[in-house]
């Protein structure tokens, strides 16, 4: 058999400069989709990846039927009581998407069971009839009026999350209104449900205008209630609990701001909460009676604050709740009885309740005595009892709920729905993810190790492995990573993940600085100038692992998505040597060119992130130096799949459709060895393919090629 060609792009005259550096870009013409001979490319790469992995069809299939017989496939969702109603989703053997559903409510939870008829359910929305007839489908919204009585949805069916909006009569089944389209995320309905508020955004992608809408009316009869004109603003909007106050909330990456509009008297112009003030971050949530607000005006790491209902200033904040040592207080949730604490604890995800009972006088404790005060209790939090783990709010939609839903989770542990009683503290399972064909947590260890960083610092990894595999230097390994916009990747169980861990696989995940795991000083020091550290701490987590014996040397891989993909980029750049082989899922790897261009979608809200490289030459010399598609080495690199989608409007296709034309013109891979793949999704947007089935097929498609190149394809 002949061995397949690679596709090689053509060279077109361009030239980027800035600041006096003359760069030749011959491979920008890849932007424009438009261009017949882009798509053409894009193609051919798709024929060649296919070409090349061919050999990998059973495997890819085995992957896929080991997915699908341990889902349980007919399943549905823990009922969440809102109003009247008990809300949950189904899933059905065979279908792609979730539908939708409710029952009118009794005494109690009803008590449900997969594949059976519910007396009195009612279809709110079925994604596979809405689905019908596209190659994708996505809800950007999803929201019932107060009453119970009406549906808005949003649909995106290309991938771009432009959306489509709807509006259902959930007595009648009609469609009542379409009459608005090209919305972004967000939704909130007015108290007497004849208003809907949504976002429009920009010709770069970024919302900035809310409008309001009279259900049953034209488009051209909507309202702007609001604007932000400053470009490093993003914008959302939704109702608070109680559906008495509808937000606007507004953030760049250092300073936001928060609006509300009364849903009572939706015809009023929004007030804001608080001024913005360079640097200081805060959310709202409306508690009732108050606001609870969390800010970083007086701690780096967050604070929780009360302000009467109708604050409009940050002078009427108080204190409530400060953080601990090593804690990172991240949101809050307001219910009638209580509110729900979010935050970061040592690296680990922590849920803390806050009950609204008034502390009797007396006490000597001033923080006690101050939540007394303004009516709550004494704060406590939600047990977990595993070395690594994840817990985090379940869905809670109604505000005079007494117990608080909470998922909790691990590598090992399945996701698993636990009511928590307020006033007992007691946890009542209510649900734990299936896993077919007997799954067994004791089958596989789960562990934190620790790596050293190149200035000494201390950065966890979570690792998760067979039962019996042994740090002896020989098993296979994946390290995953992201590291950027304080997003923390923390540890959560993947049916999917198995098929990898009973091949022997080592996985685990680097939570290196710029994500969020350790805190806000965390985040600090892996952004701006301080970039690189993100990069030499995956490469100290992936050398940590050879070390300490859990991965051989010369079977390690590693993946990252989004701004992953540029940790890939950049981390095989520095460190070629050092993988075997990488997936770089939808990648940031064209950093410089994007972040100097503030017509693409982001680019101008993202220059707090990583700096501004237009109009600072100092940061334009910092990110030429570590951007991956600049950066490229002559030497031998590990076999690289780049995955995209043509319709993706966060990172453009066209940024791993260079990055592969200028790694084949430049690296010392041998192809047959080592190949260097791009494959292309032709309808679809960031997070891949829609619909389950195919989510499945993509992973199929992407394991087998790293579990090939790391000699790990058997089952173990």
């Amino acid at each position: 058999m002949s061995t397949p060609v690679a596709p090689s792009a053509e060279h077109r005259p361009h030239v980027r400069e800035h600041h006096g550096d003359r760069v030749e870009d011959p491979f920008e013409w890849l932007r424009d989709k438009d261009d017949q001979a882009v798509i053409a490319h894009l193609e051919a790469e798709n024929e060649y990846a296919e070409a090349v992995t061919a050999h990998l069809g059973p495997l890819r299939k085995a992957i896929f039927h080991e997915i699908k017989t341990r889902t349980q496939e007919t399943d549905l969702s823990v009922p969440v009581r809102r109003g009247d109603w008990w809300y949950y989703g189904r899933t059905s053997e065979g279908k792609q998407y979730v539908t939708h559903c409710r029952v009118a409510a009794g005494r109690g939870r009803p008590e449900l069971e997969p594949g059976q008829d519910v007396d009195g359910e009612q279809v709110l929305l079925d994604g596979n009839v809405e689905a019908e007839g596209h190659e994708f489908f996505s809800l950007g919204g999803f929201e019932i009026s107060p009453d119970g009585a009406q549906l808005a949805y949003a649909v995106d069916v290309a991938g771009d999350e432009r959306f489509a909006l709807k509006v259902k009569d959930l007595r009648s089944g009609e469609i009542v209104d379409e009459a608005v389209d090209n919305i972004g995320y967000g939704l909130a309905w007015s108290l007497d449900r004849q208003y809907l508020f949504y976002t429009r955004v920009d010709e770069a992608w970024r919302p900035y205008q809310v409008w309001r809408h009279r259900i049953g009316t034209a488009v051209d009869e909507d309202v702007q209630v609001f604007e932000e004109m400053d470009e490093r603003f993003w914008m959302g909007i939704g109702a608070s609990r109680d559906d008495r106050q509808i937000l606007i909330t507004v953030g760049s990456k250092t300073t936001s701001e928060a609006l509300i509009i009364d849903a009572v008297r939706p015809l009023d112009p929004p007030r804001v909460v608080a001024p913005r003030e360079d640097g200081v971050e805060y959310d709202v949530e409306p508690a009732g009676d108050c606001l609870l607000i969390v800010h970083n005006r007086t701690h780096k790491d967050f604070e929780l604050a009360w302000a009467p209902l109708d604050s409009t200033s940050h002078e009427d904040w108080e204190p409530l709740l400060v953080p601990g040592e090593g804690e990172r207080i991240s949101r809050v949730e307001a219910f009638a009885d209580h509110a729900v604490v979010g935050l970061r604890s040592n690296g680990l995800t922590a849920v803390r309740v806050l009950p609204r009972v008034a502390v009797e006088g007396g006490t000597t404790d001033g923080a006690v005595a101050e939540r007394g005060r303004r009516g709550f209790g004494e704060p406590w939090d939600v047990p977990v009892e595993e070395p690594v783990y994840t817990i985090r709010v379940g869905a809670n939609p109604a505000w005079d709920a007494a117990e608080v839903q909470v998922v909790v989770e691990s590598l090992v542990t399945p996701r698993s729905v636990y009511d928590v009683s307020v006033s007992t503290g007691e946890m009542t399972l209510l649900k734990r993810q299936p896993v077919l064909g007997g799954y067994d947590p004791a089958d596989y260890v789960q562990r934190r190790e620790w790596a050293t960083a190149e200035d000494g610092t201390q950065i966890p990894i979570s690792l998760v492995a067979r039962t019996g595999i042994e740090p002896d230097g020989t098993a296979p390994g994946l390290l995953y990573g992201y590291g950027s916009y304080e997003h923390s990747i923390d540890p959560s169980f993947s049916v999917a993940r198995l098929s990898m861990l009973d091949r022997g696989v080592v996985f685990a995940i680097a939570h290196i600085r710029g994500g969020g795991e350790m805190g806000r000083t965390w985040y600090e020091q892996g952004r701006l100038n301080d970039k690189k550290n993100t990069f030499s701490d995956f490469i100290a987590c992936a050398d940590h692992l050879v070390s300490s014996g859990w991965v051989a040397a010369d079977r390690l891989g590693a993946e990252g998505r989004s701004a992953g993909g540029l940790l890939i980029g950049a981390a095989v750049n520095q460190a070629p040597s050092r993988f075997r082989v990488v997936h770089a899922g939808v990648p940031f790897v064209d950093a410089l060119t994007t972040v100097l261009d503030p017509s693409l979608p982001l680019t101008v809200t993202e220059w707090e992130e990583w700096g501004d490289p237009l109009h600072d030459p100092a940061v334009y010399e910092y990110m030429r130096s570590y951007t991956p598609y600049e950066n490229i080495q002559p030497v031998e690199y590990p076999a690289i799949l780049a995955t995209t989608s043509l319709n993706d409007t966060r990172v453009h296709y066209v940024e791993p459709a260079k990055w592969v034309a200028r790694l084949r013109e430049t690296v010392k891979n041998d192809p047959s060895q080592r190949p260097i793949l791009l494959k292309t999704e032709m309808v679809a947007g960031h997070g891949g393919r829609s619909g389950r089935y195919n989510a499945w097929e993509e992973y199929a498609w992407e394991l087998a090629f790293v579990l090939d190149q790391l000699d790990a394809a058997e089952l173990a």
